[in-house]
């Protein structure tokens, strides 16, 4: 069995095991970097149809950051 992506971890915590307003992603569009709250990415995203992952530049929670994109 596959592991799952990091990405896909926070989010399935955020939605199933936490609560997902306090989550926060930001993501490439185009020349801009676009913060959004969870639940906003998941409808904008259409579940990563129209923007994919390799968009997401980074996921906080609160103030934590839990996921940052390197390069």
């Amino acid at each position: 069995m596959a592991r799952k992506g990091r990405l896909q971890e926070i989010f399935s915590k955020a939605v199933y095991a936490d609560d997902p307003s306090l989550y926060f992603v930001s993501y490439r569009d185009f020349e801009n970097i676009v913060e959004v709250p969870l639940q906003e990415f998941v409808q904008l995203s259409e579940n990563f149809a129209v923007i994919p992952q390799s968009r997401i530049v980074k996921v906080r929670k609160g103030s934590e950051i839990l996921y940052r994109k390197s390069g």
